[in-house]
């Protein structure tokens, strides 16, 4: 085991962060109104009076108290967020907290937490000719950095060392995760959100439903996830279930559920571009409706014009250029926890570069990645064209090197891109 690896575990070990609960600062009224009114204006642009009749009266009771990621001052003057220099970067955090969740996941004050069990960053490039979604395994070892307090936003938290992933939440709030995935990539983010159970649930029903396939029954009695092979239509509690499900998919393990939700993800995003809903202001509305009521965005989320151009961004991205990506990583000694690859230079070049991925056959082999669709029909093979030799030009050695097109991903590094129909690899409670 590298020595690096080892000293991670030891840190983790011995610099187990507090669980911090931290409040949001809610903003003035007259901040929020100002959102509310600009809100309406943009869909008034773009839908008609009607609609903005409606939303006057629906918005103002929807938007939640906002958080500041210290660096909404770099998007002033900025005309357009869809295509800012070196593309845009959002990170997206799924809060295991049951705070304001009902007892349908426990009690919330006797089982809650703050973690961030999911965190995925979403990378649109600035000609929007590709996209990148980056997923980091919770157990991942991280360095944090240090952070302001969101208790008291004056004050600075310690920087901490070898932590799990999913600790950072708890311990200094969405802008901390985003520091940290800030240095962990070496990439500026300026863009986030915070989503709970019940959110999740909701903005799975605003979309209508996503299909996803299974290849082998999936039986999980932790999340009460039971599905037969297949294919199924999922929204609301059952659409969230099947995405926290863990124990009834692949080996079992966190990388297992990420590659689960992977598959979904992927028909998410083929369903939103069939549908048109990227390009119907209606359904974007329902879509940021949902959002607004159930996630805790930053600051610089909070401008309907900059919501639309994100969203716009993606309308047209070719699905096979949009890559889902597990972030590598390999086990510390002693298990429980893992620390990242040297694989994970090969993202930060691509994410820096603002390039497109292309993945491995390999990669498909790991004991936790999704199984192919079984139903997909193979494309038949072509025959061989002969064609007339090239001669080919001498080269010149004092010309620049070709700028690489796309970012090769090596065998250890698993995803799919939106166009493939993965299926989830179940797993029967025999197997657990």
């Amino acid at each position: 085991m590298p020595e690096e690896l080892r000293s991670s575990a030891r840190r983790a070990a011995a610099s187990a962060p507090v669980v911090r609960h931290g409040r949001l600062k809610r903003r003035s009224a007259w901040r929020t109104l100002a959102k509310v009114a600009a809100s309406v204006v943009a869909i008034t642009a773009v839908s008609g009076v009607s609609i903005a009749a409606y939303a006057a009266w629906d918005l103002a009771d929807t938007v939640q108290p906002t958080v500041s990621l210290g660096n909404e001052d770099v998007l002033e003057g900025v005309p357009d967020v869809g295509a800012m220099e070196g593309g845009l970067n959002m990170l997206i955090v799924g809060s295991d907290s049951r705070q304001g969740q009902g007892e349908a996941f426990g009690d919330p004050d006797e089982e809650t937490a703050v973690l961030n069990d999911v965190t995925m960053l979403l990378h649109i490039s600035e000609d929007h000719s590709n996209a990148s979604v980056v997923s980091f395994p919770r157990d991942m070892l991280v360095d944090v950095p240090e952070c302001a307090d969101p208790e008291n936003p004056d004050e600075q938290l310690s920087s901490l060392s070898g932590v799990k992933i999913n600790s950072v939440l708890s311990h200094g709030g969405l802008g901390c995760v985003v520091k940290t995935v800030e240095d962990e990539l070496g990439i500026p983010i300026l863009f986030a959100g915070s989503v709970q159970f019940l959110g999740v649930a909701g903005l799975s029903e605003a979309v209508g439903g996503v299909e996803v396939c299974v290849a082998e029954p999936i039986e999980d009695e932790y999340t009460g996830t039971f599905l037969d092979a297949g294919t199924h239509t999922l929204s609301g509690m059952a659409a969230l279930q099947f995405l926290r499900t863990r124990h009834g998919v692949g080996d079992g393990s966190d990388l297992a559920r990420i590659s689960n939700q992977q598959v979904f993800l992927s028909s998410l995003a083929r369903t939103l571009q069939s549908n048109g809903t990227l390009g119907d202001p209606v359904k974007l509305y329902s879509i940021a409706k949902a959002a607004l009521a159930n996630m805790q965005l930053s600051e610089s989320l909070m401008n309907p014009t900059r919501m639309i151009s994100i969203a716009k961004a993606l309308k047209d991205t070719d699905l096979n250029k949009i890559a889902f990506i597990q972030y590598p990583t390999a086990y510390v000694e002693g298990g429980g926890a893992v620390a990242p690859t040297s694989s994970a230079e090969y993202i930060r070049t691509a994410l820096t570069n603002d390039l497109p991925v292309t993945f491995d056959a390999a990669a498909q082999q790991a004991a936790f990645a999704s199984a192919g669709d079984p139903n997909a029909i193979a494309p038949a093979a072509e025959a061989p064209v002969e064609e007339a030799p090239v001669e080919e030009a001498p080269v010149d050695p004092a010309a620049p090197a070709p700028v690489p097109t796309a970012e090769a991903l090596p065998g250890d590094i698993t995803g799919q891109t939106a166009a493939e129909t993965r299926c989830s690899a179940g797993r029967t409670l025999g197997e657990q």
